[in-house]
């Protein structure tokens, strides 16, 4: 992390992702999003569709990072109970926000708005729309708080909205190194001394293939907001390797 970077946590919002039936994608889309925007990702929870859940988890995330991107929550049935913890997380009201009624009358037409729609115009006071290009039902954002739905098109059309919103930082440079023929273990101390050697660049080892099944190796992921130093890094690991004799190359 660097301290200058803006920083940010999702808070993902739903029964049904604890029970396993909806699969969370939502953090990952997200966590690409706050990456190419220069913002640390730090925490991402999840938590039930309880209000004092979410407004303890809400009250916790807000007051230790710059952001807080929500997700869940914000449709027309009796669980979609997003807006009323985020207001009581603000201890503010929660009127219907004239132009997400005007939105949403124009959406559903005559005879179709009906009160279970309407709860979706309630909005916490101070709190400013968020535009859904896909259903028009608007989230919101309140504070340093974003709050998005939670299908996973309509939660990334939403980010478009939420961009121009929000601090940028230094963008994290990555560069990958392929490791053919060996494991992890017969090039952990090459990597331990390289990421003692280069502290501004985080180093990471993900292992590919299952020996007799096919190729072992092992992808090298170098990460770092200083391109030079990312690729100085790079560099000289590819020149530890060659020296032990290992097979590498960038990827």
């Amino acid at each position: 992390m660097n301290p200058a970077n803006p920083t940010a946590a999702v808070l993902v919002i739903g029964d049904e992702v604890l029970s396993g039936r909806t699969q969370d994608t939502n953090t990952n889309t997200i966590a690409r999003f706050l990456t190419a925007l220069g913002i640390d990702l730090l925490e991402a929870r999840v938590v039930g569709d309880r209000t004092a859940q979410i407004v303890e988890a809400l009250n916790a995330l807000r007051g230790s990072h710059d952001y807080v991107l929500t997700t869940g929550g914000i449709g027309p049935t009796h669980d979609d109970i997003t807006a009323d913890a985020v207001a009581k997380a603000f201890g503010v009201a929660l009127p219907e926000h004239p132009d997400a009624l005007a939105i949403l009358e124009t959406r559903y037409g005559p005879g179709e708005f009906n009160a279970a729609r309407r709860r979706m115009a309630r909005i916490p006071e101070g709190g400013t729309l968020i535009a859904n290009p896909v259903t028009d039902a608007p989230g919101f954002h309140v504070g340093n708080v974003f709050v998005m739905a939670g299908v996973p098109k309509i939660m990334t059309a939403m980010l478009e909205d939420v961009a121009p919103r929000l601090r940028t930082g230094a963008v994290v440079q990555s560069r990958t190194i392929r490791v053919s023929g060996v494991g992890e273990g017969a090039i952990a101390d090459l990597l331990t001394a390289a990421a003692r050697a280069e502290r501004e660049v985080s180093f990471g080892s993900y292992p590919f293939g299952h020996g007799s099944d096919g190729e072992i190796g092992t992808n090298l992921v170098l990460r770092g907001r200083d391109e030079a130093a990312v690729e100085a890094a790079v560099e000289a690991l590819l020149a530890g390797l060659a020296a032990a004799g290992i097979a590498a190359a960038r990827v």
